[in-house]
């Protein structure tokens, strides 16, 4: 007696698990979820959209945001000077520095190294020992 007793207490709790399951699908009639009354959501093939700009009173007035002013990207008009290579005894002209990322448009350190690797591959053999080069230029 006992024996069945425990074979059906082992039963009943393998199959909890299954009726619970069912207990929460789709069809459901008695769910809890309900839509939120009030407006009506976002369409769903735009809900990353802000909503639509609505004046407080009724105007017909447009917003308007200020106009910025755009920083001037002048080429920086001091070239430094000819870069001499001892390996093939030639002097090289740098390339005009672009405006910088330093403040007043100055050229930074990484502009250099930039500006330096960008001639070593320009010039190509002419630099000799491109690693020697680039060292050269930077420290110019």
């Amino acid at each position: 007696m006992q024996g069945r007793v425990v074979i059906a207490l082992a039963i009943a709790v393998m199959l909890a698990p299954a009726l619970s399951v069912r207990a929460q699908t789709v069809d459901d009639p008695y769910t809890i979820m309900q839509p939120e009354p009030g407006p009506r959501q976002p369409k769903a093939s735009e809900p990353w959209l802000a909503p639509k700009y609505k004046s407080p009173r009724g105007t017909q007035q447009r917003v308007r945001p200020p106009r910025t002013a755009l920083p001037s990207m002048q080429a920086n008009p001091q070239t430094p000077p000819p870069i001499y290579v001892p390996e093939t005894g030639r002097l090289l002209p740098n390339l005009p520095a672009l405006p910088g990322a330093g403040p007043g448009g100055r050229e930074t350190g990484q502009d250099r190294a930039l500006r330096c690797q960008h001639q070593a591959g320009v010039y190509g053999d002419a630099t000799g020992n491109r690693e020697a080069y680039v060292g050269g230029c930077i420290n110019q």
